[in-house]
């Protein structure tokens, strides 16, 4: 029996956005294939793949939720067993594109340890669509993902990473719950090297999108843009 196969399918970054504005329209046909869904958030996959316009009946699908509560062994074996049986299935996160940042990853790799074919599709992905504006290195960059949450260890964070980006000319780029990205520009302005570049990219994709490459120094004088509680990617270069 053919084994099935995993689509990697992104979806909006922005609820502003609508689905076919970001990502392809052949992406279409593959969605329309399958009725069996590997997701972050079921209630948000449903909307989504409404909003795709998909031909299928939203109730006739199967959805499995696969998030960051979701261990790897038994439960994501068992996502991945009706794929190995031949039926594909796609993967979809909570916005942009999944395995990047996301749990889906977990299941890409399962298919990979069973033989399984793994397709990702075109879509937006906040990450590198932030470095893709920036300005900085685009040639060597490295994704740290969050930063600590206690001010004396983030401090440490930080400067351990401007030294990366100062002697290994590599862009490094991080995030941060959106309801402390204030706290944290404070103190990678206090913290930082007036020198230092910092790309803050809010909102990718929104009407209301925001990226900008300034120094340190630039930044302490000049207006900050309004990012609390906004989803920020943060580049230091």
């Amino acid at each position: 029996m053919a084994k099935g196969v995993l689509y990697m399918i992104p979806c909006p970054i922005s609820d502003a956005t609508d689905v076919y504005d970001v990502t392809p329209a052949s992406n279409r046909a593959i969605i329309d294939s399958l009725d069996y869904f590997i997701v972050e958030n079921v209630r948000s996959a449903r909307r989504f793949l409404s909003k795709a316009g998909i031909s299928r009946k939203i109730d006739d699908l199967e959805f499995v939720e696969l998030n960051e509560h979701t261990r790897e062994g038994v439960a994501v074996e068992a996502m991945v067993r009706p794929i190995e049986q031949g039926r594909s299935a796609g993967v979809i996160s909570e916005a942009g594109v999944p395995g990047v940042a996301d749990p889906g990853a977990m299941v890409a790799a399962a298919c990979h340890r069973r033989g399984i074919r793994v397709v990702p599709l075109v879509g937006p992905s906040s990450i590198l669509m932030s470095i893709m504006a920036s300005g900085l290195n685009g040639q060597s960059f490295a994704f740290n993902g969050y930063l600590p949450v206690k001010p004396p260890e983030r401090a440490r964070a930080i400067k351990a990473l401007e030294r990366r980006a100062q002697t290994e000319h590599q862009s490094q780029i991080f995030i941060e719950a959106p309801y402390r990205n204030v706290k944290l520009v404070e103190q990678l302005l206090s913290v930082c090297s007036p020198a230092t570049r910092l790309t803050i990219a809010c909102d990718i994709t929104s009407p209301e999108e925001i990226i900008l490459t300034r120094t340190i120094e630039q930044w302490r004088k000049g207006a900050m843009p309004d990012i609390a509680k906004r989803p920020t990617i943060f580049i230091m270069g």
